[in-house]
């Protein structure tokens, strides 16, 4: 098997355990982050600009932080390199931190943003980091590939203000005229509290429909968007091993199509069993770690990059990594050694006593009845503390369908939440959405279960289904909770409404915008 050919001398190469190969190109190469020294932009565009993030060596390929300007040797005329991908993402702190990533197909030379509050006048460049990560060849199966992402931290912002950017580098102005149709815009969250709509799906990939998907997205006009994993499929098996099919150009095609949305709307990550691509390591998740930067401010940005949480308005967001306690698929299962579920108690507490709503989203399901049905393991782990902390909504993929349950409270159905109603976490217990209709090809609900949703409501049935076991074992359930079935594609819209009396209105609505589930969280109502 080829050796990553990222510097290291190939007869010490041969020698040093793909491990040793990663510690010895995370000390070789700076970990200098993006940032923009002293100084503001006059009037007070921007204050500072700091990395969050960096890349991370592989299991048997490689992503290598360099820093801004140290690219590889190998370098084309700038003039003739198109950024493309592009795709934001907030830093922590939504009202003041965004974060810039893009992709270029070759290594160009000094990369950049160029920030500003109009969009002819982009006062201010700042640096970026540069992630090029290494996938090596299989013989008769895949050619080697190097892959170049870049990504510039913006701190220091004001809330609630739009700004304008481009991404270039040497040769590639965004300011020029004749460049300046690539800029883009994002705006900040608002100092204080007001009403906004944020969406969420799972299980996207590159498909018609999940282009279709993204462009009804973007006419929503969320705040930000919720991808709760399974993101490009690269790795098409998803058993998070090296005998996975694997092909890292996906991403090209995924981050080319996302960004139609992605270049204004911050696109906030988690981790699926399909995005962990063993040929990088920590864990799988290098590729994740070179392609996204994320918020740092969980349990290990470094070996769990998709655990983390922000607050925007009234809401707080957590995101989590459902692989870490798995029982379905187990590749990855306790390597945080509980650290990740210590994290979320402490991370829900503080929450709770900072905001009206808390919104977890992961990857596997707590709660479906289609084709992976439920994981037993994320029930074990986490379930117990979402009703400590009365979370008042949880969002999964994994099932490639839509599926809502009941308010749930210790695993029964604590109050019926039919089509249209409100629903009371403190008293009722929580609502489960599993949004996997992103664009990935659909499963279905088990024999003889009948879709049930807005414009085609059945009467309440029993269905007949399973859980996943600590032994891998599949445990026959036969539950009440599963209330509203769409078998199509499909995504989630939230308005979240602060003031006197805050709510949640969840909306799932169709590939076409036919809306096909409503109901509402309101607290203490």
């Amino acid at each position: 098997m080829d050796t990553p050919d990222v510097g290291i001398p190939p007869q010490l190469a041969r020698r040093m355990s793909m491990a040793e190969q990663y510690e010895y190109l995370r000390t070789k190469f700076s970990r200098r982050r993006a940032l923009v020294s002293a100084g503001a932009v006059a009037g007070g565009l921007l204050t500072g600009c700091s990395g969050s993030g960096t890349g991370t060596g592989t299991a048997t390929g490689s992503a290598s932080p360099r820093s801004a300007g140290s690219t590889p040797t190998e370098r084309v005329d700038g003039a003739v390199v198109t950024p493309f991908g592009r795709h934001l993402a907030f830093g922590a702190d939504p009202r003041t931190q965004m974060r810039i990533s893009w992709q270029v197909p070759l290594a160009v030379r000094k990369p950049y943003v160029r920030v500003g509050l109009r969009p002819g006048e982009l006062s201010r460049k700042i640096d970026a980091e540069v992630r090029d990560l290494h996938t090596p060849g299989l013989e008769g199966i895949r050619l080697a590939l190097d892959q170049f992402y870049l990504h510039a931290a913006l701190d220091g912002l004001r809330p609630g203000t739009t700004y304008y950017y481009g991404v270039g580098h040497e040769g590639f102005d965004p300011a020029s005229r004749e460049r300046r149709a690539t800029v883009g815009s994002f705006t900040t969250a608002p100092a204080r509290p007001e009403t906004f709509v944020f969406t969420a799906f799972g299980d996207q990939g590159v498909t018609p429909d999940a282009l279709a998907n993204d462009k009804l997205i973007l006419g929503r006009k969320p705040a930000f968007h919720l991808h709760a994993g399974d993101i490009c499929y690269a790795d098409t098996t998803g058993h998070g091993e090296k005998t996975d099919i694997y092909d890292p150009t996906a991403w090209d095609l995924f981050l080319k199509q996302t960004e139609t949305v992605a270049r204004t709307v911050p696109w906030m990550v988690t981790t699926g069993n399909h995005d962990m691509e063993a040929w990088y390591s920590p864990n799988g998740y290098g590729g994740q770690s070179a392609r996204f930067t994320l918020p740092d401010n969980g349990f290990d940005a470094k070996n769990a990059p998709g655990v983390y949480s922000f607050t925007y308005g009234n809401v707080g967001v957590v995101a989590l990594d459902a692989n870490d306690v798995s029982y379905e698929i187990p590749a990855n299962k306790g390597y945080s050694d509980g650290r990740q579920t210590a994290w979320l108690d402490r991370r829900l507490g503080e929450l709770r006593e900072q905001v009206d709503f808390v919104v977890v989203f992961f990857h596997h399901c707590a709660y479906s009845t289609s084709t992976h049905a439920s994981d037993g393991g994320v029930r074990d782990a986490w379930l117990p503390l979402f009703t400590r902390h009365r979370v008042d909504l949880v969002i999964n993929g994994h099932n490639h369908v839509y599926e809502r349950t009941d308010a749930i409270r210790n695993g029964v159905v604590g109050k019926p939440v039919p089509i249209g109603a409100s629903t009371d976490p403190t008293r009722d217990g929580i609502v489960y959405v599993t949004a996997g209709g992103a664009g990935k090809s659909l499963y279905s609900f088990p024999e003889g279960v009948k879709d049930s949703y807005e414009g085609k409501v059945v009467d309440r049935e029993s269905v007949e289904t399973y859980h996943w076991t600590r032994s891998k074992d599949r445990n026959p359930d036969t539950v009440e909770w599963s209330r509203v079935r769409y078998t199509g594609y499909s995504f989630l819209s939230v308005e979240a409404e602060a003031g006197a009396t805050p709510r949640l209105t969840v909306s799932a609505l169709a590939e076409d915008g036919r809306r096909i589930d409503h109901f509402e969280v309101r607290r203490g109502a």
